[in-house]
């Protein structure tokens, strides 16, 4: 067995919506009839005791092939990592070996590593070698850790998922996008987009948060910064006051997670180990302050509001009368809910420096066994970073109290802040009890007042997003998404110019780049999920506008979880049939079928009722369905439109539409792409962008004015009809590269009158012998002049391979007088060949490959037509 590829499906794709890992398993036959050696399955359980059945429901062991092992364990792995995975797959072609496992994913990195270890395991156990199951396990668990997110994140993500707002994770740690577009906000662990550098910036530095609270009048404890020890010494003694006996805190001057504090110092000695403890954090420079009697309190303030409060409680232990304290420092440290970072409810107890010393203060040392009962505090800062607990006290705060602190968030700036206070109770003011505030924090953990120790955990993370979003709002912008074998292209532009009409900014991406607003954003076939996310994160985006070709849904799946509007324009015979495993049209069909099938519920699926196998597909969209013909018998238009539902009719010259009680014709004398309507696939097109619009609410008077005005020329819509003229002859210059568009362009062609006709062709050498020779027969049965060229478009195949396929299928033609074919090189000179040959009244297609390259070269040489034919 051995992993030929892997690919991480980060979308929704042709296996599920969720996001998975694809491997390509290449089995040697005798790895796919396990009954060879049926004993591996009884050694894979008992290395991984938890898995369960090793084969899908009705699979006979005889069918069963390694790769399905593989699936089965990769999974199982993750979830014995802790990641909450259910699905995996393995399609299978017995006959060539070949084996797509699939199993999804909640981390990527995860993913990827579970299915090393599982083929490394199925290895181990078919060599008869020991596997280290548990440390397997150990390794994945700990990457697990790294890599997910932690609870304060975790916790805004899952309330965005549950709003229905788009989640992007931008990092591998906490750096998130939520929603789309121009409508996008982003978060860092618990800080959102709005909280200025200025405001965070004043957060960190602890001395001058204080001073701006103290001037506004909240009582806050009185501190020095103290670079040296000795400026520490000489704060110490003016703050401890021995007659009341009243410590000092000492703590780094822009720190944060409680790293490097110590409170309640009371003698010079302590004060020199807490003065060590907080120079390595932050600026180097500790600060020294008044010791405020009382418990810790963290208050969340969100947005203006009091959301949260929770009382700290400083790590400790309890003796028993048989443990030293190192031991029930090691004994609590086993609960499962302490781990390490912040990834865990509760974090691990610390036994350093600080913890020793305080420890010293009680009368004990690490070896010493408390009696039973003994409460052992191990520092007295209660932050959760260093094993502290927390209880909710949020309905017990004073509005006094609340009022003060939402008044210091606000005075520093932060809209999401966490503002720690020392006091007695939270039931009293401030003022009346002699309590301070004596931190803020910008990106205050979230944890505590998630999963309290004790108490009514809060769902901090919604009201971080009701914040964040209005009520009702998701955060989406419109998307269309454009698949089918041709006419993809054409129908972006079509509505790209029309949500433009509606005053929107328009992102849209194709087969020549990506555009946002206007502006060129990237070059190149962008046709892929890469390509849809760069419209969707850019903050200019009203709409997008998306195609989605068949290799991105393969590589990665789409690039968005669903769309408003899905569009299949067609699917015939198909195209690029014999890769990556689409053998078949039915293949390909159910491929673009990934689209329909993420339409959002409510949403429109525009499908061609003339193709039978985007017909099909209604069934499995969750949207509605609007189907559009060029054939007003069309029996499956006509049940359609008799029950209510929308329809786009093509009826010679006239485009009848019929959506949500609208009724409304559209001349095609009007619309200029069509050359009033002779044109059909360009009609096609049109009734497709006419779909998507209706389906955006788009009003009808702004749809038939954006269609009046569009023009097919090589800037609008490059390769797809652009017309030229050349000594009084009609150039045409188009991408169809597949039967179906070069059947389209001849039944088109068929309108346009002609002395004579010539056509410049190739083949792309990546498609299969049948198509290349049915390209050749249809060219063949209509043009006067063929010119065959051969150039990049070989795509492996030896030369004059790919121009003999076509010159079979020109010799089956039904031609009535055989056409006059020659064979050039370089398709630039088959170009100015044809050009040379041209004369007044004749026309030339020019079926170009190289896209950009080809169109300059015919703009050199000839006049761009300033009409539609």
């Amino acid at each position: 067995m051995n992993i030929e590829r892997i690919r991480a499906l980060r979308g929704p794709n042709l296996w599920s919506k969720n996001t998975s890992i694809e491997a390509l398993v290449f089995c040697e036959e005798n790895e796919r009839l396990l009954d060879r050696f049926a004993s591996i399955e009884a050694r894979v359980r008992t290395a991984i005791p938890g898995i369960g059945a090793l084969r899908a429901t009705g699979l006979e062991l005889s069918n069963l092939a390694l790769a399905h092992i593989l699936g089965k364990v990769a999974l199982r792995l993750q979830v014995e990592a802790g990641s909450p995975v259910t699905f995996f797959h393995v399609a299978d072609n017995l006959n060539s070996g070949y084996f797509r496992v699939v199993v999804q994913y909640e981390e990527e990195e995860l993913g990827r590593a579970a299915m090393d270890e599982a083929f490394a395991l199925i290895q181990a156990e078919l060599k008869g070698e020991h596997f280290d199951t548990a440390a397997s396990i150990a390794k994945l668990k700990d990457l697990y850790e790294d890599v997910k997110l932690g609870p304060s994140t975790g916790s805004i993500i899952n309330a965005a998922i549950r709003r229905g707002i788009p989640v992007r994770r931008l990092t591998q740690g906490s750096l998130a996008q939520l929603g789309w577009g121009s409508k996008a906000r982003r978060i860092q662990a618990a800080e959102t987009d709005s909280t200025s550098a200025i405001s965070e910036a004043i957060a960190q530095d602890k001395d001058l948060t204080k001073q701006i609270l103290a001037a506004a009048g909240v009582p806050v404890p009185r501190g020095f910064l103290c670079p040296t020890f000795e400026e520490a010494l000489d704060a110490f003694r003016k703050l401890n006051r021995k007659d009341i006996n009243k410590g000092v805190v000492v703590k780094p001057s822009d720190g944060n997670q409680g790293k490097g504090v110590t409170v309640n110092i009371l003698d010079e000695d302590h004060l020199r180990i807490a003065w060590d403890a907080a120079k390595p954090y932050g600026s180097g420079i500790p600060m020294v302050e008044e010791f405020i009697p009382g418990h810790d309190y963290r208050f969340l303030v969100v947005g203006g509001k009091l959301v949260a409060a929770a009382r700290r409680e400083p790590p400790n232990v309890i003796g028993d009368g048989k443990h030293t304290i190192a031991e029930l420092i090691a004994l609590e440290n086993k609960n499962p809910l302490r781990g390490e970072g912040h990834g865990s409810a509760l974090s691990k107890l610390r036994l350093d420096d600080i913890a020793k010393a305080r420890i010293a203060k009680q009368g004990f040392t690490a070896d010493s066994i408390p009696e039973a009962g003994t409460r052992v505090v191990l520092r007295n800062n209660a932050n959760l970073s260093t094993g502290g607990t927390a209880t909710d006290v949020t309905d017990n705060v004073h509005p006094e109290l609340a009022q003060m602190v939402i008044q210091a968030a606000q005075l520093i700036g932060i809209d999401v802040c966490g503002v720690d206070v020392v006091c007695q109770r939270v039931d009293e003011s401030l003022e009346a009890q002699g309590g301070g505030i004596v931190e803020l924090n910008a990106a205050p953990g979230l944890r505590m007042h998630l999963e309290p120790s004790i108490g009514k955990g809060r769902d901090v993370g919604q009201a971080m997003i009701d914040f964040m979003f209005a009520p009702g709002e998701t955060g989406r912008i419109p998307i269309v998404a454009v698949t089918g074998t041709n006419g993809k292209t054409t129908t972006v532009r079509l509505i790209e110019q029309i949500l433009r009409y509606h005053n929107l900014r328009v992102g849209f991406t194709g087969t020549e780049g990506v555009i946002v607003n206007g502006h060129l954003v990237d070059t190149g076939d962008c046709s892929g999920p890469r390509s849809a996310l760069k419209v969707l994160m850019h903050p200019e985006a009203d709409a997008a506008v998306l195609e989605c070709a068949r290799g991105g849904m393969l590589r990665e799946g789409l690039g968005f979880d669903m769309c408003d509007v899905g569009i299949v324009t067609n699917i015939g015979e198909g195209d690029h049939l014999g890769l990556n495993f689409i053998d078949s049209v039915e293949d390909l069909a159910l491929l673009k079928s990934v689209l329909v099938q993420n339409v959002k519920p409510g949403g429109l699926s525009v499908l061609n009722a003339d193709d039978k196998h985007t017909v099909a597909m209604a069934k499995l969209t969750p949207g509605r369905v609007l189907f559009f013909t060029s054939n007003p018998e069309n029996t499956v238009v006509a049940a359609h439109k008799a029950k209510g539902m929308p329809v786009i009719v093509h009826d010679g010259r006239v485009v009848h539409v019929s959506h949500d009680g609208l009724e409304e014709n559209i001349d095609l004398a009007d619309v200029p792409l069509t050359n009033h309507g002779l044109f059909t696939f360009q009609v096609h097109n049109v009734m497709c962008a006419i779909g998507a619009a209706l389906g955006l609410n788009v009003p009808f008077e702004t749809i038939r004015a954006a269609l009046a005005t569009f023009q097919s020329t090589p800037d609008t819509v490059p390769g797809r009809f652009n017309f030229f003229d050349h000594k009084g002859a009609s150039i045409i210059a188009d991408y169809g590269h597949n039967p179906d568009a070069i059947a389209s362009l001849v039944n088109t062609l068929k309108n346009v009158p002609a002395s004579q006709r010539t056509v410049v062709i190739s083949a792309a050498g990546d498609r299969r012998d049948v198509d290349i020779i049915e390209q050749g027969r249809i060219v063949g049965g209509f043009f006067d002049h063929i010119i065959l060229y051969e150039d990049a478009c070989q795509r492996g195949r030896p030369d004059g391979e790919t121009l003999a396929l076509l010159q079979q299928g020109i010799a089956q033609a039904d031609a009535t007088t055989p056409p006059n074919v020659m064979e050039l090189r370089g398709e630039f000179n088959a170009i100015q060949t044809a050009l040379d040959k041209a004369s007044s009244g004749s026309l030339v297609l020019v079926l170009i490959d190289q896209v950009n390259e080809a169109l300059d070269y015919l703009k050199q040489h000839t006049i761009p037509a300033k009409r539609a034919a």
